[in-house]
């Protein structure tokens, strides 16, 4: 609804798009601020009137009165501009510590390292200071996965699924799978979705590596009393996620062990011959892994192909039966030296006609 009487807005609780900045910078006086609740809500702010168009992200501004941010390494040393570290807090907005928890009390609420008889509360949130002053906060560290040795923060990922048409909820956890770690995408649209459409939005704005091997969409996120979402309740994504449409059985040996090899290294629970290998949440490691089952069953495949024909029927046709060894055995018998040969002799003794001028060939 419109609201010609606003005049100030202030946004805190979660990152802000770039985009929502510009949208509201021109109509309001327009501030993002970042604060736990165990530092009395607000901690730092950011005014939009120095808003920049050549930001990638948009910052959490600088410290209020009456409080102190730190960004600290692992040993709890200042980290240098532009190092991310922990953001933690200090000051008089600090609360004394969690309700009959002083197991997590202590763990948050630490001596402070530089202040002796003060308190610093590690926030676990990952931020770096900016050149002009500002601090960028970069999500949870705990948040933070590695996925086949990329480090990646899931809160880009989320950022770009929310810019797609008609999503509304997103979020995006890592899943133990039988492939190792592998993302996991929940949403909540206003209209069903295809994991074809999903896939090529993000793959405009992300690397392969960002995109989520599974796709879920649900009717609603589950929630905590808190009204957080309640990732322990998230389904798992076998028999929830998308998939690339109609199933169509193999037909024939070529496909029929394709589809097994497919099954077995995406850990899906059933692949038919138009599905698409990366829309299943294959990459080029798991290429590699689909080339040596391959041949275990006896077909030869180029990894080439697999990035040339994503899908079964169309690859069987380019899978090639490995042909049987033929053992020759041994082979003996006399033969010429070669010019190499020679010049071998003749360079290492004075009379190469001293040496049976014959190799034997095996």
């Amino acid at each position: 609804a419109p609201l010609p009487s606003l005049s100030r807005l202030i946004t805190a609780g979660s990152a802000v798009s770039a985009e929502f900045v510009q949208q509201w910078k021109d109509k309001v006086q327009y501030y993002n601020a970042y604060g736990p609740t165990e530092a009395s809500i607000a901690t730092s702010v950011w005014a939009a009137s120095t808003y920049d168009t050549e930001r990638r992200a948009i910052p959490i501004g600088r410290p209020i009165w009456n409080h102190r941010l730190y960004i600290l390494g692992a040993q709890n040393q200042l980290a240098p501009i532009g190092v991310e570290g922990e953001l933690c807090i200090a000051g008089v907005g600090l609360a004394r510590g969690y309700w009959n928890r002083p197991d997590l009390t202590a763990e948050k609420f630490i001596e402070h390292p530089f202040e002796p008889g003060e308190r610093l509360y590690r926030t676990g949130d990952l931020a770096r200071w900016l050149p002009d002053g500002n601090i960028e906060y970069l999500g949870r560290i705990d948040h933070q996965v590695k996925i086949r040795g990329f480090r990646i923060e899931i809160g880009e990922i989320e950022e770009q699924l929310l810019k797609i048409d008609s999503v509304q909820e997103t979020i995006v956890i890592a899943r133990e799978g039988k492939s190792g770690q592998e993302l996991c995408a929940y949403l909540v649209a206003g209209r069903p979705l295809t994991l074809g459409e999903l896939r090529s939005a993000l793959a405009q704005k992300l690397p392969n590596y960002m995109i989520p091997a599974h796709f879920v969409q649900l009717p609603r996120m589950p929630l905590t009393p808190n009204d957080k979402i309640d990732r322990k309740a998230l389904p798992a994504p076998e028999g929830n996620a998308l998939t690339s449409g109609g199933y169509v059985a193999p037909r024939n040996e070529a496909e029929r062990t394709l589809a097994d090899v497919w099954q077995a290294v995406l850990n899906a629970d059933r692949v038919g011959v138009t599905d698409h290998f990366f829309e299943l949440g294959g990459d080029s490691i798991k290429s590699i892994q689909v080339s040596s089952r391959l041949h275990q069953a006896g077909y030869k495949l180029e990894i080439r192909d697999l990035f040339k024909y994503p899908t079964i029927s169309q690859l069987s046709l380019h899978v090639k039966p490995i042909g049987r060894t033929i053992d020759q055995g041994e082979i003996t018998g006399e033969t010429a030296l070669t010019p190499i040969q020679h010049w071998f002799f003749e360079s290492s003794f004075a009379d190469p006609h001293h040496f049976n001028q014959s190799v034997m060939l095996y």
